[in-house]
């Protein structure tokens, strides 16, 4: 089984790319951080990116996603190590939930050690869940880049 993770920064067209992936025919995971906070905006949570739990639930749903997929070849939007990158990104610590993970998707070789990573197209559309200016967007996308390399993955660019 192969997993490969599209990544980049917010905004790029990863979720448009992994649509036409599954029209193509190849089993798609979509991100756990947008149906994070798309369930907690429906119950009213208007920025849920606040609340100390927000990376550990992106991280169980990640997980639950990547056990539920099957297929021989996966596309993944967004992996645990996005999750690594959003935490550095907010200045949260790692908790003992994504370190878990990170370690499980590392000794397991869950994921392609290549990565494909989606580059910014020069500016950044706002949406309920993504409120995130373009210039943010950049320094987000150099924390992405800056996780993968750290924990030994390689981009595709």
């Amino acid at each position: 089984m192969r997993r490969y993770v599209l990544t980049g920064t917010p905004g790029a067209g990863k979720t448009t790319i992994l649509r036409r992936l599954g029209e193509l025919g190849y089993q798609v995971v979509e991100e756990a951080a947008t149906s994070v906070i798309a369930r907690a905006q429906a119950r009213g949570e208007d920025q849920p990116w606040t609340r100390a739990s927000f990376i550990d639930e992106i991280v169980t749903l990640q997980r639950q996603r990547q056990l539920e997929a099957t297929g021989p070849l996966q596309v993944f939007d967004r992996s645990p190590v996005c999750a690594h990158a959003l935490a550095t990104y907010l200045g949260r610590p790692v908790s003992p939930a994504l370190a878990a993970e990170l370690e499980r998707i590392t000794s397991e070789d869950v994921y392609e050690r290549r990565v494909l990573f989606i580059r910014n197209l020069g500016f950044c559309e706002p949406t309920a869940a993504r409120r995130i200016s373009f210039e943010e967007s950049l320094a987000f996308e150099k924390v992405h880049e800056e996780s993968y390399l750290c924990l030994l993955y390689t981009s595709c660019v």
